[in-house]
């Protein structure tokens, strides 16, 4: 990792002093971010260092004092307890932070992600025009399943997309968002939605053993029509073949708020004897992937992994647990984008995947007014690491 950062050699000015403000629910993080961004520009040898378009470059934090205390009532204020003003400000937000929890009359509340949104929102509010630019990191888009109308319904993702800009934020960097085309709604403005595909494969090439990357051993598998872009791409990236599951639901009723799915039926070659890399935005319940995985073993497919962004795990680990046992997944990848149990950090079929590294090199980048395209395409990346598996380097 050590060339790239050497290659990432940002000479331009940087468009202000940076400051980054993790919310509550992303504190971690963004601590971890933030050692990054101080170590490098630590190391970093700029001739222009002590110029004053660099002044504040180099700092022992660049995190920025700002707090959302709260009234007995549950209402809350956004404070910011340093000056913000001319500031590059980047703020992290994880809506799906479901384990922090505040006092309402008495009684102890957990916070949805409504309540991370208007949080953010006071935030930027707090910020009160002054920042030289306002970047909000959102790995896990805000509204995002909410993304079309099909009835008389509401608009949510578009709509937060609209208020963010309207208060006075630039950019919105989030992570596979559901549907990249709600940035339809801000056609103006900063919006990128970045996948997580080269942690995904070094997360498992460096915990598993014993892998044959080509098309008589591997299969890419979308688990529905709708993440056949994110499979598409590992499946080509790798130089592999790609099948996918379709679900058949039951358009005469409705349960829990969508009609049930009657089965998932598979388009595509053998699975006979492969490994399979199945790839989703997202683990909800965890239904889905865990049938399309069963589904799988009865085509008597080999080895499974389940590639997914944000692993939400709203129904418990046990049914993963019981999948595990019976050999239905051999691992579950997901990032550390969203909250984690410290029960999912420590079992045995789950590898976590740290993206904080990559934010830092988004944020230092951008913070200098460089281009980030090379970061949002890694195939060059993908393919060095698939070489230095191959070659037997990887511990």
């Amino acid at each position: 990792m050590a060339k790239r950062e050497e290659k990432r050699n940002l000479e331009t000015i940087p468009v202000g002093s940076l400051g980054i403000i993790p919310l509550e629910g992303c504190k971690s993080l963004g601590e971890k971010v933030n050692y990054y961004l101080v170590k490098w520009r630590a190391e970093r040898e700029s001739e222009h260092k002590d110029s004053l378009a660099f002044t504040g470059y180099q700092r022992d934090s660049y995190i920025v004092d700002a707090k959302v205390p709260r009234f007995g009532s549950g209402e809350a204020k956004g404070v910011i307890k340093e000056s913000v003003r001319g500031i590059d400000l980047y703020l992290l937000v994880d809506v799906a932070n479901y384990s922090l929890t505040y006092s309402l009359c008495g009684h102890e509340n957990h916070m949805s992600p409504d309540d991370h949104y208007q949080d953010l929102k006071r935030i930027i509010a707090a910020v009160g025009g002054k920042a030289r630019r306002i970047t909000v990191i959102m790995p896990f888009l805000y509204e995002s399943r909410q993304h079309k109308r099909t009835a008389r319904e509401s608009l949510d993702c578009a709509l937060a997309l609209q208020e963010m800009v309207n208060m006075g934020v630039d950019n919105i960097i989030t992570f596979d968002a559901h549907d990249p085309r709600v940035q339809n709604a801000i056609p103006l403005h900063g919006f990128e939605t970045i996948q997580p595909a080269y942690q995904f494969v070094k997360g498992l090439l460096t915990n598993v053993k014993g892998l044959h990357i080509d098309n008589d051993h591997m299969m890419v598998i979308s688990p529905d029509e709708g993440g056949m872009s994110r499979a598409i791409y590992i499946a080509n990236v790798l130089g592999l073949d790609m099948g996918m599951f379709y679900k058949r639901r039951d358009y005469t009723k409705v349960v829990n708020g969508r009609n049930p799915i009657v089965a998932h039926e598979f388009l595509g070659t053998s699975v006979e004897g492969k490994d399979m890399i199945i790839i989703d935005d997202m683990i909800s319940s965890g239904e889905s992937v865990l049938e399309v995985a069963a589904a799988l073993k009865e085509r008597k497919a080999n080895r499974i992994f389940v590639f997914s962004t944000f692993g939400l795990f709203t129904s418990g680990l046990d049914r993963f647990d019981k999948a595990f046992a019976d050999g239905i997944i051999d691992k579950v990848l997901t990032t550390n984008l969203v909250y984690q149990t410290p029960e999912l950090l420590n079992r045995e079929w789950y590898i976590n995947c740290d993206l904080s590294k990559y934010i830092a090199y988004i944020i230092d980048t951008l913070n200098h007014d460089t281009s980030i395209s090379d970061l949002l395409n890694p195939v060059e990346r993908i393919q060095s690491i698939v070489a230095r598996y191959n070659a037997g380097e990887l511990n």
